[in-house]
């Protein structure tokens, strides 16, 4: 079992209400490399002929963006943090075809204000 983060110790803000920064331990991050099947290219194919939603990329992308944040949350409990603070996004192609999603923030520890 990896230790993590609390995600309700996560957010994209740069405080945490109620709470106060005793140690920052920088950046921290979670990579995940991706690439679409051939079989999921395909059947998204199909589903822009009739239009909306692409649920095959939909499902893929939010379940990239899932593993990230929680490699992200790993890494910040790695150095010894309990929250993560100016959490953020970014998806590059590294190729055709494969997509690099990271997420980021700068992990540092908290404790609940008097």
């Amino acid at each position: 079992m990896n230790v993590s983060v609390n995600p309700a110790m996560v957010t994209t803000a740069f405080e945490l209400p109620g709470y106060h920064i005793v140690k920052n331990f920088g950046l921290v991050r979670g990579i995940r490399v991706r690439s679409r099947s051939v079989f999921g290219t395909l059947g998204a194919s199909l589903q822009t002929i009739v239009g909306g939603n692409i649920t095959l990329f939909e499902t893929m992308c939010e379940q990239t963006r899932e593993q990230a944040l929680e490699l992200m949350m790993e890494h910040a409990a790695e150095h010894g943090a309990n929250a993560v603070i100016g959490v953020r996004y970014d998806a590059n192609e590294v190729m055709q075809g494969v997509t690099e999603v990271i997420a980021y923030g700068t992990a540092v520890q908290v404790e609940r204000q008097a």
